[in-house]
């Protein structure tokens, strides 16, 4: 990256909202999966403090009352919108994004930060994987169906952005099974790789969307950290939690694995949502809120299989991006 601000692991989310004050103020910013004890909670929080508008959403609208009453009361009386989606539900996107577009403001920032992690195999009602459904085709289709939003925030100076929050689990594996996200197997399923999978998707597509727009809008993917979120505290996340190495046999943090705090956690997904610096690395993926491209595993980078991710995706949605 270019010369500035150097941030590091122990840089927190309102270090770089700091350094990027300029940037923020004005914007319209959407933040999906924002229950309290999440990135996304705090990555909204921080950003209210100067954004225009913050929109924060939950699939269950009743979950997501207590965050929604909590970032009003610290946002400074900026406007903060609460919208019901469940990204594992095309039914539910669709209605989530129109409601989005009948507001008359554009659209600056989507940051695609929910997730479903590690889940039991189940078929969504569209016939997916739930964790391939929510973690990817959920947000694909969310962003297909905002970019007229985005666009419309577009200015000479300015190209709006999405940010794919991923994971250094995006190294796991071989990569995405086509087979697996169109015709999925129970047999076949597995939790940590399906999650692997899921987040090397998130890449790939944040490498194509620059491309594929012309330019038009800015993408990126991240890795935030490992951070003790309320994913830790889910009965049927542990066990595979502790399989992967990073929750000892006590449901603990295990001993050298380097935990962030949320702070610190929602830290990169900030200067990716922000950090004008990379105005001219589109698709670039971040860590520690810097450029971190040669983390990426070779299928999580290679840009055959993010043009092949994206027909295969568009075909399973049903429509195609248009800019």
């Amino acid at each position: 990256m270019s010369s500035g601000p150097t941030f590091s692991f122990a840089t927190t989310a309102d270090d770089v909202a700091t350094v990027f004050v300029d940037e923020i103020k004005g914007k319209n910013v959407l933040v999906t999966g924002t229950s309290l004890k999440s990135i996304g909670f705090e990555t909204a929080r921080v950003i209210a403090k100067y954004a225009n508008s913050v929109i924060i959403s939950g699939y269950n609208a009743e979950r997501f009352k207590s965050p929604f009453s909590r970032l009003r009361k610290k946002s400074h009386k900026r406007t903060i919108y609460a919208l019901v989606l469940d990204l594992s539900s095309f039914a539910s996107v669709r209605k989530a994004a129109a409601e989005i577009n009948a507001q008359p403001e554009p659209l600056h920032v989507l940051i695609n930060n929910a997730a479903a992690s590690f889940v039991d195999f189940k078929l969504t009602e569209d016939g997916l994987e739930t964790q391939l459904a929510t973690d990817h085709v959920g947000p694909f289709l969310f962003t297909r169906l905002l970019t007229p939003k985005l666009l419309a925030s577009a200015t000479p100076a300015y190209t709006p952005r999405v940010v794919f929050v991923s994971s250094a689990a995006q190294a796991i594996g071989t990569g995405v099974d086509f087979d697996a996200l169109e015709n999925p197997d129970p047999a076949e399923y597995s939790k940590p790789l399906a999650y692997g999978q899921a987040k090397s998707a998130n890449c790939l597509t944040a490498i194509d969307l620059p491309k594929r727009s012309k330019g038009k809008i800015n993408a990126y993917s991240l890795h935030p950290g490992v951070i003790f979120t309320n994913v830790y505290e889910k009965e049927n996340s542990i066990p595979t939690l502790q399989s992967i190495g990073t929750l000892d046999e006590n449901k603990e943090a295990a001993a050298g694995i380097p935990f962030k705090t949320l702070p610190q956690g929602a830290a990169t997904t900030i200067a990716a949502a922000f950090d004008p610096r990379l105005n001219d690395q589109p698709g670039a993926f971040l860590d520690n809120s810097t450029v971190a491209n040669d983390q990426l595993a070779p299928h999580s980078s290679d840009p055959a299989k993010a043009e092949k991710l994206w027909n295969v995706t568009e075909k399973i949605i049903g429509e195609s991006f248009v800019f």
